[in-house]
Formats: structure tokens, C-alpha cells, sequence
């Protein structure tokens, strides 16, 4: 035969009807996703009124074995105020619940110490008993409930502090949740951004200024660098964000010494961190004491496979970086990398298509060379001494001067040809004379009348002089064969040491530069220089090329003939 329950008298149902009451308060606080910090306060204060209790207080644990108050209540006043922080030690309430993670509870001072022993007795309370806020199956802080001096705390009282404990715990979890989510969410968008840039090839410099603006603005740091590493044991500062330009301003180089974070991912190739700059030495560390920084975090930028340099970002003093700082700056030079693989490769391209353009131009030159001082001399000779026989025939042989006659004709005939030819390998003039006079030349031989407006009166590089020859060669060209064009205008002009060419017939228009060796190879040969070949041609409206090329850092060798 079972048991009854045991009767509940009215007092009984008081007190439940009284709990129930104060939590559902609670409970629709944190279902309506209300801020942490009000959840907080009216949890402490319902537990604190319900538990007829003269203190009650919840606290957040650190990893660094310190504690800060959340919320507070007294009924007589706050004891502690919140954001209060002290280290754990001692056998009070708060370490006990910290080392064990299990509910604790003291009956007296007298044999107990640690800051809320210390706050107890010089306020007058009496018994205390905290339980653990476990959000996720870690232990987050605790909640803890006081009675006046002399005076006991319920019985059941850690029971009734759990139901309090889960609503705190569900309430932070919600609020992380949110907040990771939204974390998430700005940490995805700034990746995009870098992204982005880096697709787009843009200089590595904007990468890393972006980079450093981006983990600034989304970590709670207030400085961020990106240092490159050097073969002499130095750093340099590639880039900043925050108010320490004039501390660790760009270009400057840093001896790779000492305890600090740098100097660690440096000698480890490992992200690191340091929280507290007390010990910190080496020039960086000692810089980093005198600002004031409370904890720094460093990620290494591996660049196919090397060790290229650090991300790194401080806080503020006596504020600790968060634990998952290093994998969140891992996931920015991770695109960092990739902007100087990338920019390395483009350089290695551009490389590699200057030495295939200048080879082919010094073959160009060495053929239009061998072409003139060879078989094109050979040739005026050979004319000259059929002339000379020629004139030797006596009168009587009408039939063989004749023939003579012929067949000089027919050798001036392939020395023009082959002097053609030889201007088309590598035009003498271009080397001789400069571009303008050049172009000029090119316009006379058109078979498309040109329209020349030329203003580079002085010589340029020779790289861009060819380049930009070939350019209006090869237009005039396309437009001659397939353009259906009455006229060409060529437009020539050195603004802001860039020269500027554009080049446009009334044609028929449709060209695609994605078709044809001709638009393809000189696209090369522009970008090669650092240049932009753009083209324009809607049907029927012509077409037009627009190419500028940088002449600062050009090289000004000369070709042999200059």
C-alpha cells in the first residue's frame, strides 16, 4: 500500500505559489531574449526577497582565476558594487564553488577566509550558501544568497537557488547564442570584405591596411598590426589600426627579441599570446608595458609554407582578450597569405612576360640588324654591280641588256620588299628618330588616311616607345582589314608621367579583344609594363583602344642603333 503525501499547509502553499510566481517573472524576462544584465538584476533580486536573504549577488568566473560581480542585491544596501573584480583565494563561497564546481555553503566566519569572508564580517552577515551557473556544461560564475548575522538560511535554500541558477544559466546561453550568431555573422561579412580585395588583386598594401582595420573594429582590441618578418632577425610594420601610429609607425623595423608576442610567433611559427605585460622585455615588449597593453594575441601568416609575418592585436590594460582570439585572427592571415601568394605570382607573371617580350624584341632587332647590314647590303651591291655590267653591253646585245634591265628591276623589287619586311621585324626609324616620328611614318604608309595628334617631344623608354608602336601598328592594321573605316585617329599625350594613347576609327565596330593573337599578344606586351589596354566597340559605332602605360620605373635602356 503507497504512501500519501504528506499534507501542505497554507503557509507551504504560500511559499510555493510565491517561487513559482518569482520565476515565471524571470522565465518571461528571458523568453522575451531581454538583455543579460536586466535578467541579472531581477533574478538576484527575486532570489534575495524570496529567500528572506540580507545579500545576494551573482558573479562571473575569468580564466584567470578572478571573479567579477554581475548583479547585486542588499536589503540593505549593495555591498559590492557590480564590475567589481577580485582573484579567487582563500576558502569563501566563490573559490570553493570555482574549485569544485559543485554547490557550497558556510555556516560562519570563523573559519574561512578570502574577500567575501572579508566583506561578510565587516557587514554582518551571517550563514551563505552559492550554487554554480553551468551554462553548456561549463561552470560560467555562481549566484549566491546571505542571511543577516545570527541568523540561519533556509534549509532547502541551495534547492530553491538552483531554480533560480538554470533561468540565469538559459538566459546567457540565449544571449551568447545571439551573440554568436551576430559575431558570426560581422566576422563573415569583414572576411567577405578582405575577400573581395583580395579577388580583385589589388595591391597587397590595401590588403594588410584593410585587414588591420577589419580585426580593430571587430575584436576588442585597441590596437592591431601586421609586421612583416626579415632574414636579419628584424620585424617591419607593414601595417596599423588605432591611436599608436606614432609608437609603431609603418616601415619601421623591430629587433625580434625578448618575451612578447611577435618575438614568440617569430621564434615558435605558432600563434601566442600574453596576458599581463609585467614580464614582457625585448624592444617591443618593453613599448608594449610603457602603452599599457593588458593582453596581446598573435597569429602567423604562413606564406606557401614559410613563415612570412604576424597578425597581432592588444587590448587595453587589465582586460583580457577573449580565448578564441588566435583562431579569429587565423582566419585573417589566412587571406593575407593569400594576397602575397597571389601578388607574388603576378609579379613572377609579369616577370616572366617582360623577359619573353624583351627576348623577343632583342630578336626582332638582331633580325632587322642581320636583314640591314647583310643581305640587304648584299643586295645594294649585287644591284650595283649588275648596273655596272649592264653598262658594259655593247649596243649590238640589245636583247641582253634588256634581260639585264629585268632582272634588276626585279632585284629592286625584293630589296623593297625585303626592307619592308625588316621595318615591320623592328622599324629603324622607332630606334633612330623616337616615337612621334615613328607614328608619323606609320600614318604615311596607312592604307587608311590618319589623323595624327602627338605631343611626347621627348624620348621615352624604350620598352614603352615599342610597345606603344606596335600598339598603333597593329591597330592601324585591324582597321585596314576589317573595320570598313574612312579615317583613323591616333591621339598621343604625357599626363602625370603616363603616357596616354588612344586610337579610334568610324568603322563598323564589334572587335573583341578575346579574339585575335594581335589584341591578345599586345594586351601582354601592355601589362607587362604595368599598363591598361582597354578596348570599346559597340556595332557600328567603330572601335576604340585607350591604353596607358606608367613611365616611372621603366627601363631606359637603348637599343645598339641609338
Amino acid at each position: 500500500m503507497s504512501e500519501w503525501p504528506a499534507p501542505v499547509n497554507d503557509a507551504e502553499l504560500r511559499v510555493l505559489a510565491d517561487e513559482q510566481a518569482a520565476l515565471r517573472r524571470v522565465a518571461t524576462l528571458v523568453a522575451r531574449g531581454v538583455a543579460p544584465e536586466q535578467v541579472f538584476a531581477a533574478v538576484i533580486e527575486e532570489a534575495g526577497r524570496l529567500l528572506s536573504a540580507e545579500f545576494a549577488g551573482l558573479a562571473r568566473y575569468a580564466p584567470d582565476r578572478t571573479i567579477t560581480v554581475a548583479a547585486a542585491w542588499g536589503r540593505s544596501g549593495q555591498h559590492l558594487l557590480v564590475g567589481h573584480r577580485w582573484s579567487l583565494g582563500g576558502s569563501d563561497l566563490a573559490t570553493l564553488v570555482f574549485e569544485t564546481g559543485r554547490a557550497a555553503h558556510i555556516d560562519s566566519y570563523t573559519d574561512t577566509s578570502g574577500l567575501l569572508t572579508d566583506v561578510g564580517r565587516e557587514t554582518g552577515l551571517g550563514a551563505g550558501v552559492g550554487t554554480p551557473v553551468i551554462v553548456e556544461g561549463r561552470v560560467w560564475g555562481l549566484m549566491a544568497t546571505y542571511s543577516r548575522f545570527g541568523q540561519p538560511l533556509p534549509a532547502d535554500t541551495e534547492t530553491r537557488l538552483g531554480n533560480f541558477t538554470e533561468l540565469v544559466a538559459m538566459a546567457i546561453a540565449n544571449a551568447e547564442s545571439r551573440t554568436g550568431i551576430a559575431r558570426l555573422a560581422e566576422e563573415q561579412a569583414a572576411l567577405r570584405r578582405v575577400a573581395t580585395l583580395v579577388a580583385r588583386g589589388v595591391p597587397p598594401e590595401e590588403v594588410f591596411a584593410a585587414v588591420v582595420d577589419e580585426v580593430a573594429r571587430l575584436l576588442p582590441v585597441t590596437f592591431a598590426s601586421l609586421g612583416r618578418f626579415e632574414s636579419d632577425g628584424t620585424g617591419t610594420v607593414m601595417a596599423t589600426s588605432g591611436r599608436l601610429d606614432d609608437r609603431f609607425p609603418v616601415g619601421s623595423r623591430w629587433p625580434l627579441t625578448g618575451n612578447n608576442v611577435v618575438s614568440s610567433v617569430f621564434e615558435s611559427g605558432r600563434a601566442a599570446r600574453i596576458d599581463g605585460y609585467a614580464a614582457a622585455s625585448g624592444p617591443l615588449g618593453v613599448t608594449a608595458r610603457e602603452i599599457g597593453f593588458g593582453s596581446g594575441v598573435g597569429a602567423p601568416v604562413i606564406v606557401e609554407g614559410r613563415l612570412w609575418g604576424v597578425v597581432a592585436g592588444y587590448s587595453p590594460r587589465d582586460q583580457l582578450l577573449p580565448a578564441d582570439t588566435e583562431s579569429r585572427l587565423s582566419s585573417f592571415t589566412e587571406l593575407v597569405a593569400t594576397a602575397i601568394a597571389n601578388a607574388q605570382s603576378r609579379a613572377e607573371l609579369i616577370a616572366s612576360r617582360a623577359r619573353i617580350v624583351a627576348a623577343a624584341d632583342e630578336t626582332r632587332r638582331r633580325i632587322e640588324r642581320d636583314l640591314h647590314d647583310g643581305i640587304q647590303q648584299r643586295l645594294v651591291s649585287l644591284g650595283l654591280q649588275l648596273r655596272m655590267a649592264q653598262g658594259t653591253v655593247p649596243p649590238q646585245f640589245g636583247e641582253l641588256e634588256g634581260a639585264l634591265s629585268q632582272v634588276a628591276q626585279g632585284l629592286t623589287r625584293v630589296f623593297d620588299e625585303l626592307r619592308e619586311i625588316s621595318h615591320g621585324i623592328h622599324p629603324a626609324i622607332l630606334s633612330e628618330g623616337g616615337l612621334e616620328r615613328a607614328l608619323r611614318a606609320l600614318g604615311r604608309r596607312s592604307a587608311i588616311p590618319v589623323e595624327l595628334d602627338l605631343h611626347a617631344p621627348q624620348r621615352l623608354p624604350e620598352s614603352v616607345e615599342v610597345a606603344a608602336y606596335y600598339v598603333v601598328s597593329e591597330a592601324l592594321t585591324n582597321a585596314a582589314k576589317h573595320a570598313q573605316a574612312s579615317v583613323v585617329n591616333v591621339d598621343l599625350d604625357i599626363h602625370d608621367a603616363v603616357l596616354k594613347l588612344m586610337i579610334h576609327d568610324d568603322g563598323v565596330g564589334g572587335a573583341d579583344r578575346n579574339h585575335g593573337a594581335g589584341l591578345v599578344g599586345l594586351t601582354d606586351r601592355i601589362e607587362t609594363l604595368g599598363g591598361t589596354l582597354h578596348v570599346a566597340s559597340p556595332p557600328g559605332s567603330g572601335t576604340t583602344l585607350l591604353i596607358e602605360i606608367p613611365l616611372a620605373g621603366q627601363s631606359s635602356a637603348v637599343s645598339p642603333e641609338r
